[in-house]
């Protein structure tokens, strides 16, 4: 595909055939699925993972390290790809991410793990917002709809097999000579695998190099660098450290200097600069871009909170968790695909992430009603909402941003939308998990202290079976004491972590109420019938030509 030079092959007009672009989705798709199997499986299994390495309350810094990896990564690898095209960079981080993979199955401790995630984070990185950016070039965003069916069908799919998959490594204490929850790690490596030669053999799209010197924005991605990864450490170690100790004011003084450094670093490189600042002059991008972080904030930070809710609250496997995040799976997938067909047909799309904005703050707030003794049922009605409002805003979302921008730099632009998403999310994962860790310990004293008045409880107790005072302390350790514990005792325990979740889907319901108010001020934007690969075809006047004159081959 793609390899023929017609006058109507890709490499002269930029458009592709249906047939053409379904060929592309089958290397994309199992790319994407790769990272999004793997976010689902370690979800559901995190909690198994962190009670055998005696780290439960440090669970934070393993998800905040492949975040924060995966995050700085993003505008790079959309950069390279804008410059030196998609393919190659879509296998190294494939590659990058199945070897961060292994590495993980042999980690020996929670702040290991940490460290091992954080590279798979390199890899991880690149998956979604390459993917992103190659559907950016060859389809339109009016004709997306068309196919994003496939993508909800693979997210879907990974979604059901991913708490399976996790729930059925994670409940074997032994797997082949190996603990059961290593191989939530090691079964990405022949997914891995089987994707490079997917994507080797089928990912043939056409890139314009540029016909200017550029120059690599190494500075910017250190400057962001610099100013990241302190800001994000100090939101998750900042409850321990005390927020104005002598640690924490460095982190902060740190990270400022380091995003001012950004700032101008990339004013100065122009249009090399990592993230072009002339983005925010473009008033649909730059709303975007601020809605993105917002709704991050409150999706990842939310959704962050329901696998452990199910687990430590109701008791459900890794597996029965994994299933009963199925409602806002369902909603999210029913969402993007009615939202992308109205989108198709109408050309208008405004006012959806008005609607899915919205109905996050709904869906959060019902979350947030939750107690120790809510009916399944309940909840999961309320993650349904959620869901149909997840799906209302991450499509349209994109589909603004990309349209905003001149077809050259969707890379850019589309890596910058997921950049900022995941800048929300790692820090509402961060400053949310703290949160809840902080509140947790007081909660927990104030059910026992209430359950210590009543019958039950003091026959449980009778006896000489009274309270370890540690008990509270270990079980924000290794929540899986709960279990053991007779059902009167372990009820406090499961009431205060319930009030400090509900606190947080609280909090985050008040950060989704700012996104609801940003995406008022969108403007309409016209979405463009053509692809970015046929506008640039189109603007460079046709087939770009070799140094003989003869038409250029097509290149990833």
């Amino acid at each position: 595909m793609a390899t023929d030079l017609t006058p109507e092959s890709p490499a002269r007009t930029g458009e592709y055939t249906h047939a053409q672009v379904l060929t592309i989705l089958s290397g994309l798709m199992l790319g994407m699925f790769l990272g999004s199997l793997d976010q689902t499986i370690v979800s559901t299994s995190i909690r198994t993972i962190a009670d055998d390495l005696q780290g439960l309350s440090v669970q934070a810094w393993v998800t905040t390290a492949y975040l924060i990896a995966s995050t700085i990564t993003t505008p790079i690898y959309g950069k390279l790809g804008d410059l030196y095209g998609r393919k190659k960079l879509f296998m190294f981080a494939i590659t990058v991410f199945v070897i961060g993979s292994a590495l993980c199955s042999f980690a020996t401790s929670m702040y290991q793990l940490a460290a091992f995630r954080a590279f798979q984070g390199l890899g991880a990185g690149g998956l979604f917002t390459l993917v992103l950016a190659i559907i950016g070039d060859i389809v339109s965003p009016r004709e997306r709809a068309r196919y994003s069916g496939y993508f909800m069908a693979m997210f879907g799919t990974s979604s059901v097999l991913g708490p399976v998959i996790g729930g059925f490594f994670a409940g074997r204490s032994e797997l082949l000579f190996m603990s059961g929850w290593r191989w939530v790690f090691l079964v990405n490596v022949p997914i891995g695998i089987a994707a490079l030669v997917v994507v080797a053999r089928t990912l043939h799209v056409h890139h314009n190099p540029p016909t200017r010197r550029v120059r690599i924005d190494w500075w910017g991605a250190a400057s962001l660098t610099l100013g990241l990864v302190p800001l994000l450490t100090v939101a998750e170690q900042g409850r321990e450290w005390g927020w104005g100790s002598g640690r924490s004011l460095a982190c902060f003084a740190i990270g400022a200097i380091g995003l001012v450094a950004f700032v101008l670093v990339e004013r100065a490189m122009g249009d090399d600069a990592l993230i072009p600042l002339r983005i925010f002059r473009i008033r649909a991008a730059a709303i975007t871009i601020a809605a993105s972080i917002v709704v991050g904030s409150a999706m990842f930070g939310g959704i962050m909170l329901l696998p452990l809710y199910m687990q430590i609250v109701h008791g459900a496997s890794p597996t029965e968790s994994g299933f009963l995040m199925l409602p806002l799976v369902v909603g999210l997938m029913i969402a993007s695909i009615v939202s992308g067909r109205l989108i198709s047909r109408t050309g208008v799309v405004r006012p959806i992430p008005i609607v899915g904005t919205a109905l996050v703050t709904v869906g959060l707030v019902l979350l947030s009603f939750i107690t120790a003794d809510t009916a399944l049922p309940l909840v999961m009605g309320a993650m349904f909402v959620l869901g149909i409002g997840l799906g209302n805003c991450m499509q349209p979302l994109l589909l603004i941003v990309q349209s905003s921008v001149p077809p050259t730099e969707i890379g850019v632009a589309t890596s910058s939308s997921t950049f900022f998403r995941q800048i929300g999310g790692t820090l509402g994962v961060a400053v949310f998990l703290s949160l809840l860790f902080s509140t947790v310990g007081d909660n927990i004293k104030n059910a026992i202290a209430q359950a210590s008045t009543t019958p039950a409880w003091q026959q449980a107790t009778a006896g000489g079976q009274g309270l370890d005072p540690k008990l509270a302390q270990q079980v924000q350790n290794d929540s899986s004491v709960i279990e053991t514990l007779n059902p009167v005792i372990a009820h406090p325990f499961k009431v205060g972590f319930a009030e400090s979740m509900s606190t947080v889907f609280l909090c985050a319901a008040a950060v989704s109420v700012v996104a609801f108010v940003i995406v008022w001020f969108m403007p309409n934007v016209k979405l463009r019938d053509t692809s970015a690969s046929a506008a640039r075809a189109g603007s460079a006047g046709g087939a770009p030509t070799a140094a003989d004159g003869v038409p250029a081959a097509p290149q990833d």
